[in-house]
């Protein structure tokens, strides 16, 4: 392997060689406690590796790759410590290690989703998150509801994967080739050449929205989610709620958006169906849930179709150089924030129960606030201000995400030089419609759940589980990152957009040409001087 290669996946490497070293180390000596210690000090010699090596290696990647590819491994690093501190309590039975390296597989799983080059490293890089996902799982709670929920998301996953990799079949059929680069190159050349996109490359769309529908769980492939959280633990349905939809939606980007330019035409409208459907399907569905994971799952659904407003506004353009509101900026920039307060969320639940049984239903948070002691009532207005954020309320981070989300979907009102066909803005002055009224629908169930905290009397005494300073731990730095977030937002949404494969190509460009320019003044300026000196 080229040294370039090696320097840019050492955080990948370094992940990897640790989950190896959990899984065989931790048959001799089972001290779960060291295990945590080491998983944690993986995550963060990751991500000393990716600073050291991240400009280094970018030069590997193409301008409108290597930003996203950066933006995403953060994320996931960060959401990787946040998962490792949910784990730093006890679990069920004697899979503490084996949960640890698996864990730190997803997150390397990941990142190799954002900064493979061709269709077999992405397959396989998705693969490296949904196979460890399923010990994560099985691992995490025991029972026949556990095991019930594992098998649900064992199966439909080996499906979604196989409808996956068929759509993958039909791009390389349209294109000859498995490098992203070059499919980009052909696929912009045959719709130029013959002035359409390929029959195959129109199935190979619809194929990979479907796979990759169902890693974030975008209706009609979300059926699998409510039962799933419903039967896992409370760390487990944060996991689920975060890592999949980071990959799947970099991967949906990575493939669809930018290795398909010929698609644009074709897949937005798919992709703003999809959205509609999605957010208000969730949102409606939460309303009448009783169980809290079950809840959270219909809110993740709906989260999901927000996110595909972003890539239908990214897809849909046709303006020069970069939108104000770019969609896939204003996507990632949603994305970090529903991340955040989802896990800082389940965080929070998992520091809650009753002996060795975890917290299930919205009833049991009646009274938190108003219980004795001195974490449960933090713990309740920490919880608040997780809702409040996804519900977007301002100045939380969350009401910023979804400002960029519907200001982008309604940037396409300019008249005089439009960006997309002028029929078509109207469908997008309606999909923003959609969009703050499911965000209203939304508020009603994450203001009950405050509302049963803060004005029901409490039905028992929720206990902080025993061991739970982790859990709390990652509550807390999430809470902290909503409200930071949400009052000094511009570095963060900035730094989103400058993620987007088309704002970052055309800052590249102009460095470029600047560049240019410069070099052409140097050279000349011995030739120009006037005449007379």
């Amino acid at each position: 392997m080229p040294s370039a290669s090696v320097s840019l996946l050492a955080a990948e490497i370094v992940l990897v060689t640790a989950a190896v070293l959990v899984y065989l180390g931790s048959t001799v000596l089972r001290s779960p406690k060291l295990w945590r210690w080491i998983a944690l000090g993986a995550v963060l010699l990751a991500a000393a590796a990716l600073a050291t090596c991240s400009r280094k290696a970018a030069a590997e990647l193409p301008p409108d790759a290597s930003a996203l590819a950066a933006y995403a491994r953060w994320l996931a690093l960060g959401a990787g410590a946040l998962f490792v501190l949910l784990a730093w309590r006890p679990l069920a039975g004697p899979g503490t290690p084996e949960y640890l390296g698996s864990l730190l597989l997803i997150v390397a799983g990941v990142m190799l989703v954002a900064v493979a080059r061709d269709l077999v490293l992405l397959f396989v890089s998705l693969e490296l998150v949904s196979i460890p996902t399923y010990i994560v799982l099985y691992l995490g709670r025991r029972g026949a509801a556990s095991q019930e929920a594992t098998t649900k998301y064992f199966f439909l996953s080996v499906f979604a994967s196989a409808i996956l990799l068929y759509g993958f079949s039909f791009l390389y059929g349209a294109t000859g080739s498995a490098e992203l680069d070059v499919i980009q190159e052909r696929l912009a050349q045959g719709a130029v050449a013959a002035g359409s996109f390929g029959s195959l490359a129109k199935v190979a769309v619809v194929l990979i929205f479907a796979g990759l529908g169902f890693r974030i769980a975008a209706v009609p492939f979300h059926f699998y989610a409510p039962d799933v959280f419903q039967g896992t633990s409370n760390a487990n349905a944060g996991l689920l709620s975060v890592a999949p939809k980071i990959a799947g939606l970099v991967a949906l980007v990575r493939v669809v958006a930018v290795a398909m330019p010929g698609a644009a035409a074709y897949a937005w409208p798919v992709a703003m169906v999809l959205a509609a459907v999605t957010m208000t399907v969730g949102n409606v569905m939460a309303l009448w849930q009783e169980n809290l994971r079950r809840l959270l799952a219909y809110s993740s659904i709906a989260n999901a179709g927000y996110m595909l407003i972003g890539l239908c506004v990214y897809l849909a353009f046709r303006g020069e150089g970069a939108q104000r509101w770019d969609g896939v900026g204003a996507l990632l920039f949603y994305l970090l924030t529903y991340a955040v307060a989802t896990i800082g969320t389940f965080a929070a639940i998992a520091s809650l129960g009753r002996g060795e049984e975890e917290l299930e239903g919205v009833e049991e948070l009646a009274g938190l606030a108003w219980i004795e002691g001195r974490i449960r009532p933090i713990l309740a207005w920490l919880i608040a201000i997780f809702m409040f954020s996804l519900a977007g309320v301002p100045p939380l981070a969350g009401f910023w995400g979804k400002l960029a989300i519907f200001a982008s979907s309604l940037s396409f009102g300019d008249r005089e030089h439009p960006a997309i066909e002028p029929w078509a803005q109207p469908w997008f002055v309606a999909l923003a419609a959609i969009g703050l009224v499911n965000s209203a629908i939304a508020a009603a169930y994450y203001l009950r759940i405050v509302g049963v905290m803060f004005f029901r009397l409490p039905l028992g005494t929720p206990r902080t589980t025993e061991g739970a300073r982790g859990t709390l731990v990652a509550t807390f730095v999430c809470a902290a990152l909503v409200v930071v977030m949400g009052v000094g937002f511009g570095p963060w949404l900035e730094a989103a957009r400058r993620a987007s494969p088309r704002v970052a190509a055309a800052a590249a460009q102009a460095a470029s040409a600047q560049e240019g320019a410069g070099l052409s003044v140097a050279n000349g300026s011995h030739f120009d001087y006037p005449e007379g000196e």
